[in-house]
């Protein structure tokens, strides 16, 4: 299906996660996104235009005459779910146990209607009329609860807002490796539809839950499928050709107001294989992967160059551990009781450089707090109670750190989607074969003089350079690269020559502080490694953090809000 698709529809997550409640299942997110809910949101972005366009109509109704999509989508992690107890709007009319048993039923006449479909080769057999009219009248919400009685006063005085009862809710949501969902088609649809399909797609905010903030657009490049529609165990909603009536149909009843079930037909998926029968492709993952916590510099704080990485860091680090209950975790301090380092994964601190883009100048426009997903939950408890300890501490203002004779530094915790894409995770995490240094690794090990010696002596140290950065890899988790390139200019537009940091030291054998070889690297690997990425023996404190070189939005004029955000 994926090696003869012709066209697709791209679905990026702006704020690096989705969230959206299983169908039936409100303890659960569904992953990927099943195509009835793509298409139920290009209904709505048509719907709710001042007069809908009949063109836009007849574009909708091409899409869903099409076969099932394939569907190109990362792994994604799900975020542990905890209970919210929010007031009711209606006590009287649905239980949760009537959703329930409503959405095994829906689920199981679908899967009996896949089922005979396919034993009928699609022919209009009684037994698929009659299964048609049961899934008809379990979907139809309005019907079950749109006569509920006679409402007694006790009942009627409980909705009131002050005597409303609380139910408990879920929003359970996932974190994908890759920010972005794309669902493929083998038929091409002719221009001007596609064109109007690409307008429509432009005009949908969302998908999901409102905090699912999303881009989206006719995929330019169509990737690889991971799933294709088959005999398969994932059973996903899709769309049948009237899937856009059946919604006109249906929202005269609930008028977006009452409860609702979306129309879907069950479709079985399958993973893709790749000629020699394994899995399609996944990527792989270092002990780095993690949570990132996000601070933003104000305008009047971005003129700091990535060559102060390591000072700001420490500042940052310093900070957090201000506020912190003493004794700090492991896992947060890096260290072990007795001072040395723990061998463990902790917590990292990364500052976020301009980098990467045509104008980019190399300025630090944040700072991350970097999580492993290793890190236990006590030691994210003092972690969060630190950050929450130092907002409350300062109010309203901005949180300041001393840089000593480097003035102050004013930042604030990112809580919605960036505004300046060096900030957003995803552009550090998307999975890529090849990573190139944004700011300079610092080797676990001196090769030797780089730019002294007889030629036979350099070449020798810059060979043990690039064989130190493959054991950095080693250390993070990942296979060897396939291959390694050093140097001491960077590779990227922006990042800031090796030789301009400041010396680097860290104790050494018997606590003497030995000085770090600085080198930026770009490291190439057989398969995919997700992000984020750092490498090299400051990798917790800003040195050796890794871009993803095939990252689209390195070139072109992206780096906009950033260029306008200088202070």
């Amino acid at each position: 299906m994926s090696s003869a698709a012709k066209f697709g529809i791209e679905i990026n997550f702006l704020t690096d996660r989705y969230v959206a409640t299983f169908h039936n299942n409100r303890r659960q997110c569904e992953w990927p996104p099943h195509p009835a809910r793509l298409f139920s949101a290009l209904v709505a972005a048509w719907a709710d235009a001042h007069e809908p366009a009949q063109s836009e109509r007849a574009a909708l109704e091409w899409l869903e005459a099409q076969a099932p999509a394939a569907i190109t989508a990362s792994e994604a992690v799900p975020r542990r779910v905890v209970g919210h107890f929010v007031p009711v709007n209606d006590v009287a009319v649905v239980s949760r146990a009537w959703h329930e048993r409503t959405a095994r039923r829906v689920s199981d006449l679908a899967r009996q209607l896949a089922a005979e479909v396919a034993l009928s080769a699609g022919a209009g057999t009684k037994k698929v009329a009659q299964i048609r009219r049961r899934l008809s009248r379990s979907q139809d919400v309005v019907r079950q609860t749109g006569t509920v009685g006679t409402t007694n006063p006790s009942v009627a005085r409980a909705m009131f807002p002050e005597r409303r009862s609380k139910q408990e809710r879920f929003f359970p949501s996932v974190t994908p490796q890759e920010a972005r969902v794309t669902y493929l088609w083998a038929e091409a649809p002719p221009e001007g539809v596609k064109k109007l399909l690409d307008r429509l797609l432009g005009r949908v905010t969302r998908l999901g839950h409102p905090a699912s903030l999303v881009s989206c657009r006719v995929a330019s490049d169509l990737p690889a499928a991971d799933l294709e529609a088959g005999a398969g165990s994932t059973d996903l909603r899709g769309v049948r050709r009237g899937q856009l009536a059946e919604l006109e149909r249906r929202f005269v009843g609930h008028a977006g107001i009452k409860p609702r079930a979306l129309p879907f037909t069950s479709v079985q998926y399958r993973a893709v294989t790749t000629d020699t029968g394994r899995a399609s492709e996944r990527p792989e993952r270092p002990n780095t992967i993690g949570q990132w916590v996000v601070f933003e510099f104000g305008h009047g704080s971005r003129a700091l160059p990535a060559t102060r990485a390591v000072e700001i860091t420490t500042a940052m680090r310093a900070a957090v551990f201000h506020y912190a209950a003493d004794p700090f975790p492991e896992e947060l301090s890096g260290h072990v009781p007795g001072g040395k380092p723990t061998a463990a994964p902790h917590v990292a601190f990364l500052p976020l450089p301009y980098v990467g883009f045509e104008h980019a100048d190399g300025r630090l426009l944040g700072i991350a707090i970097s999580v492993p997903d290793s890190v236990s939950e006590t030691a994210r408890r003092a972690l969060f109670r630190a950050i929450g300890n130092w907002e409350r501490t300062a109010g309203r203002s901005a949180l300041c750190l001393t840089m000593g004779a480097g003035g102050m530094v004013h930042l604030f915790r990112q809580r919605g989607p960036a505004t300046l894409t060096s900030l957003r995770p995803g552009v550090w995490s998307k999975a890529s074969r090849n990573w190139v240094s944004g700011t300079p690794v610092a080797l676990p090990r001196h090769p030797g003089r780089l730019g002294g010696g007889t030629a036979a002596a350099r070449a020798k140290a810059w060979k043990s350079a690039e064989s130190a950065v493959a054991a950095a890899c080693d250390h993070v988790g990942l296979p060897a690269p396939t291959s390694v390139q050093v140097s001491l200019s960077p590779f990227l537009g922006g990042a800031r020559p090796a030789g301009r940091y400041p010396a680097f030291h860290q104790p050494g054998p018997g606590g003497k502080l030995v000085r770090r070889q600085l080198v930026h690297a770009c490291v190439a690997f057989e398969r995919p490694v997700m992000g984020p990425l750092m490498l090299g023996a400051g990798r917790f404190l800003g040195l050796g953090l890794m871009r993803p070189a095939s990252d689209p939005e390195q070139s072109g004029t992206d780096g906009a809000n950033e260029q306008s955000s200088r202070g």
